[in-house]
């Protein structure tokens, strides 16, 4: 997205007024992969950026025009909707910077964003109900089994919970019904602010429009979750960040989205687009997607997206091309493939290229690398050089994986 940008200042200085093509190169399949176009493209529409765009995806080519036509849709509307000013940008969008904040409750600039779950509309909460959200009860064990994708926050609304929570949970409340545990805090909207107690730790609900003209000077203990009506979710909240650098409000702030009677394939290029912009700008401290759906499938999303954005590495990353005519392997069985056997290390970017000539270069980044370099021939690379080459097709992914235990990044899936 900053290059993208810096390619528009270049263009504007140069007075080259020609339309621009975005595209996210090599981002892969499935959810991961319209998760990263979503954030790629979806931010520089939002910011008015782009005329033509394409999505490239390691699956047919005929699914990827649904992606691309969510994003543009997105788009119709844009003259219905109030427009938002910001006449000075108090940092710099062309490079990446969190944004500053007091460190709280494990948030804030030194640490990850947080990824909140809700179960407020339930009638009750059991242990089973946790499962959604990364953690698992073994009865038996009477211990809990916490994933790499597990939630740090759970909002329960006025609800009890009444067993043992897992160490890594916290609980938020409403402030009428809060209960005096460990890990437990209350949550209170901004007409109740007066109640606050400013020595301990709580947090507002706000509206991104009403904020504004609020002064949080003196809630120093309260963490802000944030959400807005404007139908241009992006605009409205980035607003609000920009007040608080130039009011030096410090408190960690959570965005919280809400996607009502919308397709479980719209939520997730919608929501993608929503936190993922605010997150390349390096706002945000936390993310709550509230939607109808699945809350498994929420879950997934809301990692993927900080996975997207790098903001927090929770999983694999997959680097992968979506075919041409020059691949002679079948890139979507290959890539399926190697998921199967590398999706437990968390952290690893992989790189699946079909051919030699743009692969390298557009999996720069990667950490280990497998390309094809001739018919049922692959070549492995680590980082940017090559290792092996002319592996036959059918011990290449072995291969790969001995290449990634000699480096010492493989790890047993019982181990992690």
């Amino acid at each position: 997205v900053q290059a993208y940008r810096l390619l528009v200042k270049k263009m504007q200085q140069e007075n080259m007024n020609y339309p621009l093509h975005l595209g996210v190169t090599e981002a892969g399949e499935a959810e991961d992969g319209r998760i990263k176009s979503s954030v790629g493209i979806g931010t520089l529409l939002q910011d008015g950026l782009g005329d033509t765009i394409r999505v490239s995806l390691t699956e047919e080519p005929e699914a990827e025009i649904p992606v691309c036509k969510v994003l543009v849709d997105r788009l119709i509307n844009k003259s219905l909707t109030k427009i938002i000013k910001t006449h000075n940008i108090p940092y710099d969008p062309f490079f990446y910077s969190r944004r500053t904040t007091i460190n709280m409750a494990n948030m804030g600039v030194d640490n990850v964003p947080v990824v909140f779950g809700d179960l407020s509309k339930l009638k009750s909460i059991s242990y089973n109900d946790l499962n959604s959200f990364g953690y698992i009860y073994s009865k038996s064990k009477d211990k809990w089994h916490i994933s790499d994708q597990a939630i740090d926050y759970l909002y329960i609304g006025s609800l009890k919970i009444d067993f043992e929570i897992p160490g890594t949970l916290c609980i938020v409340q409403d402030y009428e019904s809060l209960e005096k545990k460990d890990k437990h805090y209350p949550l209170f909207k901004s007409n109740s602010m007066g109640k606050i107690n400013k020595k301990t730790l709580s947090f507002i609900m706000i509206d991104s429009q009403n904020a504004i003209l609020q002064d949080f000077s003196t809630f120093q203990n309260s963490i802000l979750i944030l959400k807005t009506n404007n139908e241009h979710r992006l605009a409205s909240i980035r607003r609000f960040f920009i007040k608080c650098i130039d009011e030096s409000i410090l408190n960690p702030i959570i965005v919280k989205n809400s996607y009502v009677n919308i397709k479980e394939n719209k939520l997730l290029i919608d929501a993608s687009t929503d936190f993922g912009g605010l997150l390349i700008d390096g706002f945000g401290d936390g993310l709550w997607i509230d939607s109808e759906h699945n809350k498994s499938f929420i879950n997934e999303i809301s990692f993927g997206i900080l996975q997207a954005s790098r903001s927090r590495i929770s999983k694999t990353e997959y680097i992968s091309c979506p075919s041409c005519g020059r691949t002679l392997f079948d890139l979507q069985e290959t890539t399926s493939k190697i998921r199967s056997k590398l999706d437990h290390l968390k952290g690893l970017k992989i790189g699946v290229m079909g051919c030699i000539v743009n692969g390298p270069g557009e999996m720069a980044d990667a950490d280990y690398g497998y390309v094809g370099v001739g018919k049922g021939k692959i070549s492995l690379y680590k980082g940017q050089e090559v290792v092996k080459t002319n592996i036959p097709e059918l011990s290449a992914l072995e291969a790969l994986i001995d290449l990634i235990k000699i480096n010492g990044d493989w790890k047993e899936v019982s181990e992690v």
